[in-house]
């Protein structure tokens, strides 16, 4: 008898096995709100909130994102007849991520009523910097832009803070000013 109840005990309850369903982990950042940066740059533009910026001396700045673990990198350089190896610098930076990349994809910047034209480098795969950009009047001022994490690149883990940030950019391009 103690038999058969250690023995229904046992069987009795065990669950039929289910298989786990597939899930991804759902990053979820805050709602972006943007504000213009002033500085005593020769250029404005709307930077997110969330952003922690540090401006150098140079007109250089770093816009952190702790919580996404990033950071987009602006650096500003005077359009001294030096504009041709500033493009091709800025365009040589982008391309040094082809031994990583799957792919990068170029989109074009004209806003011809505020004399800003660039180009955006939208980097997929396991590269180092996931975006690049520069936009310039062609004439006085030049602007670059890089996203980094600090992190090893994985690009399936960071593509939801990519995507973020890559809006920031854009935004910065779509909202820069050359002062007066």
């Amino acid at each position: 008898m103690i038999f058969f109840i250690l023995a229904l005990a046992v069987l009795g309850c065990k669950e039929d096995p289910l298989p786990k369903p597939k899930a991804m982990l759902r990053l979820e950042f805050p709602k972006a709100k943007y504000k213009q940066l002033n500085s005593e740059c020769d250029f404005t533009f709307d930077s997110n909130t969330a952003s922690e910026i540090t401006a150098k001396e140079d007109c250089s700045m770093v816009l952190d994102y702790p919580m996404m673990k990033g950071s987009i990198y602006i650096t500003y350089k005077r359009v001294d007849d030096n504009l041709r190896t500033l493009l091709t610098d800025a365009q040589k930076l982008s391309y040094e991520h082809t031994v990583k990349a799957d792919n990068i994809l170029e989109q074009p910047f004209v806003n011809d009523e505020d004399k800003v034209y660039g180009m955006f480098y939208e980097v997929t795969g396991n590269a180092a910097s996931q975006s690049q950009f520069y936009v310039t009047d062609s004439t006085d001022h030049f602007v670059t832009g890089s996203l980094y994490f600090y992190a090893k690149p994985n690009y399936d883990s960071i593509y939801p803070a990519s995507v973020y940030l890559q809006r920031d950019i854009r935004r910065i391009m779509e909202s820069l000013k050359w002062a007066e």
